[in-house]
This record gives structure tokens, C-alpha cells and sequence, in this order.
């Protein structure tokens, strides 16, 4: 998809699950600042915990705002990742200053996701 198609928060609706079960999201783009060297990867666009199964992230609790994607340099991958939280009151923690160098895998483990 463009970028000006999230220019505005996505609406990304949680599909399968019940409403006792939660998620995180996760947006990042793989490809900063292009894709043919992306020293910057991943750079984390929205983290959104809490959201309840059968709903949209508007439910959830947003701990990293929505930041509009603005590409540069070439074709770039926006990725959402949804991980099913272990469990309810499951603190997430993302204390970084800054959104360059995201590593989802390592947010995963470290919040138990």
C-alpha cells in the first residue's frame, strides 16, 4: 500500500479471539531510511497493548503514538505484528528515546509477548 494511506491511524480490527484474551501491536518499517541500506532498521511507527479480542486497536492502550509514515528513499515495507499477550495486567515497557534502530524481536522477549 502507499503511504498516504496511513496517513491517518489505521484501523486495525483484532479478528478470532474473545474478549478475554489481549494484544499488542506493532507497526515498524524495516527500510529506514531506504531499502537498499537500511542502517536504521527498524524504525517503530505505533505500539498499542491491551486491545481485547473481537475489537480495533481503538480499544487498547496506545504506549508508543501513531507516527505517520514518511519514506524517503524508495519502496518501504510497513509491518504490523499482533502478539497474543500471556496475560490480563501484562505490563509493556518501550523506554527508548528514540524509534530508530526498533528491534521487534527483542520488545517480544523482553515483554514476554
Amino acid at each position: 500500500f502507499f503511504p498516504s494511506l496511513v496517513s491517518h491511524m489505521p484501523k486495525v480490527e483484532v479478528l478470532g479471539g474473545d474478549l478475554r484474551s489481549l494484544f499488542t501491536l506493532v507497526m515498524t518499517d524495516p527500510d529506514v531510511p531506504g531499502p537498499s541500506d537500511p542502517y536504521l532498521k527498524e524504525h517503530l511507527h505505533w505500539v498499542v497493548t491491551d486491545i481485547p479480542g473481537t475489537t480495533n486497536a481503538t480499544f487498547g492502550r496506545e504506549i508508543v503514538s501513531y507516527e505517520m509514515p514518511r519514506p524517503t528513499i524508495g519502496i518501504h515495507r510497513f509491518v504490523f505484528l499482533l502478539f497474543k499477550q500471556k496475560r490480563r495486567g501484562q505490563t509493556l515497557v518501550f523506554n527508548s528515546p528514540s524509534r530508530d534502530n526498533f528491534r521487534t524481536r527483542k520488545f517480544a522477549k523482553d515483554n514476554d509477548l
